[in-house]
């Protein structure tokens, strides 16, 4: 089939390139060049670099507006592939290839409609997640499923991990579904169950709340990794948490309360303590907790509170 593809970060990576090995990419939409690093340097998408290096030809748009839209028309495709683009496909477009357009979407749909399922199910303490190839319609994340794949959230699993995991599964649920799409034989199903939304987070998302138990101190942790990044304040500045790690049996700590014991860093919350792994205190580089910690003793610092 001619197929346009459109998507963004490097987790569409897998998908581009799996379709593109069974079918006639005819076009790679994608968001413009974003300023990155302290330079703020101009810098293409991962999937536009993806791209180059497959030899497919780039549309390069934060807006789906009327000159794509003709641009794509003339390129006649049969089918649309959306996977993390960034942007809306609304009308004349969303009808414009001859079998309209599929979305890969990291979740078990209905659960988790929205930019950011994966870190959401994380956040929830979700135990499954998994991915869902689904028919796009005006309505956000609502189209039938073609196909679904399910996986177990690991127990210490960050987002960050799982959206990796989710993209390389789901490059090869796509590329099936691309197949029986142009072989007649796709079917798909209206979704069951009851829709959450899944909207992107922000900075206030990732800030531990160290009164609330361990469990759900964690998830969110391991939600917000890598971005938008854990943090708690320590003397009113932003105190990143990089990596921590489950306790078993340790005597309880005050939330926020952040003490040494043996070579472990223990921070308190509602129930049993953390441990902190590695973290980044406000101005400074990524460190060891135990680095931090023997910095701050020979400081002065004493009574250590996270907040």
């Amino acid at each position: 089939m001619r197929i346009v593809f459109a998507g963004t970060p490097a987790v569409a990576i897998p998908s581009l390139e799996a379709v593109a090995a069974r079918h006639e990419v005819v076009a790679v939409v994608t968001r413009e060049d974003a300023p990155l690093g302290r330079k703020r340097v101009l810098t293409p998408s991962p999937v536009a670099e993806a791209a180059e290096r497959l030899g497919l030809p780039v549309i390069k748009a934060n807006r789906l507006r009327e000159e794509v839209t003709d641009r794509i028309r003339d390129l006649a495709p049969d089918l649309g592939v959306v996977v993390a683009y960034g942007g809306l496909v609304r009308e004349p477009l969303l009808s414009l290839p001859r079998l309209g357009w599929v979305n890969l979407h990291f979740s078990l749909l209905p659960r988790w409609r929205g930019a950011a399922p994966v870190q959401h199910a994380v956040i929830a303490g979700d135990t499954e997640t998994g991915a869902a190839v689904f028919y796009l319609v005006p309505e956000l994340d609502a189209g039938d499923v073609y196909a679904e794949l399910r996986r177990p959230i690991g127990p210490d699993e960050t987002a960050g991990e799982l959206l990796n995991a989710l993209a390389v599964d789901g490059a090869a649920l796509l590329a099936d579904t691309a197949d029986a799409l142009a072989a007649g034989t796709a079917r798909a199903v209206p979704q069951q169950g009851e829709p959450r939304p899944a909207s992107k987070l922000t900075l206030d998302d990732a800030r531990l709340d160290l009164t609330e138990p361990a469990h759900r101190v964690y998830a969110r942790l391991r939600g917000v990794t890598p971005e938008p990044g854990a943090f708690a304040l320590l003397g009113g500045e932003r105190f990143k948490v990089l990596a921590a790690r489950r306790t078993d049996g340790e005597p309880p700590l005050a939330p926020g309360v952040v003490e040494a014991r043996g070579r472990r860093i223990l921070v308190g919350t509602g129930t049993d303590p953390l441990e902190l792994v590695t973290v980044q205190p406000a101005g400074k580089r990524a460190m060891s907790a135990a680095d931090w910690m023997r910095g701050a003793a020979q400081s002065g610092d004493e009574g250590l509170v996270l907040s």
